[in-house]
């Protein structure tokens, strides 16, 4: 009804967004930061152009235990400058931004669609705080899109975590291992695990490691942004 009665307006410029409800303008939307050369598993940003699926050095050394990450844009401005603002300030409008711009990627990409979506989990006390779950948020217009039902009571997080983007790699695989749990018997075969922003991809395998255990065969990846993991 939005898009109907107040035309969509560009959160970037302000100009004119695109019909029938994005604010975002067309040439805004193109400049965005496209990850077009990444690792074909985790989704990391490759230097230079490449016309080959490629595996990055730490998929090489150690594959992630999820099966796959789609991410289609990297986490530079100004999408990291969207991201912050819905994620840290609650400007909920961004988030349905970046939920459609993800939901539109993923709609033309050929792939196995999976059975449901499950937004990676804030704690209950981290979610007071915020008072809201940006990866949920992300979910349901690409839920509406792509017409699969998202699940944000299948997995819960059982223990309050130090935020993520303080910590190295290696303080980040330690503070999320056992964090997660699955609730109930899944019957599922194939999940896509969702959130806004893709660093090292430790909470991503933590939560792919319980469902894998709980009996699901697939677990691939989506977020909006990947950002280019540190050697830390």
């Amino acid at each position: 009804m939005q898009g109907f009665l107040l035309p969509p307006s560009c959160v970037l410029c302000g100009d004119r967004g695109q019909p029938p409800a994005l604010d975002l303008c067309r040439p805004c939307a193109e400049d965005l930061p496209a990850n077009d050369h990444c690792c074909c598993h985790c989704a990391a940003p490759l230097a230079g152009p490449c016309t080959e699926a490629l595996t990055c050095g730490r998929c090489l050394r150690r594959a992630p235990r999820f099966d796959f990450a789609s991410v289609p844009y990297r986490y530079a401005y100004p999408l990291d400058q969207l991201i912050r603002a819905f994620k840290y300030r609650g400007v909920l409008a961004y988030g349905r931004v970046l939920g459609t711009l993800l939901a539109e990627w993923l709609a033309v990409r050929r792939a196995p669609l999976p059975q449901v979506i499950v937004p990676v989990p804030l704690h209950p006390s981290r979610h007071r705080e915020r008072g809201f779950n940006q990866a949920s948020e992300l979910a349901r217009p690409i839920s509406r899109r792509l017409d699969i039902p998202f699940d944000d009571r299948l997995c819960r997080r059982n223990r309050a975590t130090a935020d993520q983007t303080e910590l190295g790699a290696g303080s980040r695989r330690s503070n999320v291992r056992r964090a997660f749990e699955v609730a109930g018997t899944l019957g599922l075969r194939h999940v896509a695990v969702l959130d806004d922003v893709l660093t090292t991809g430790s909470t991503a395998n933590e939560i792919a490691r319980v469902l894998k255990r709980a009996g699901v065969r697939i677990v691939e990846v989506w977020a909006v942004a990947r950002a280019q993991p540190s050697n830390t």
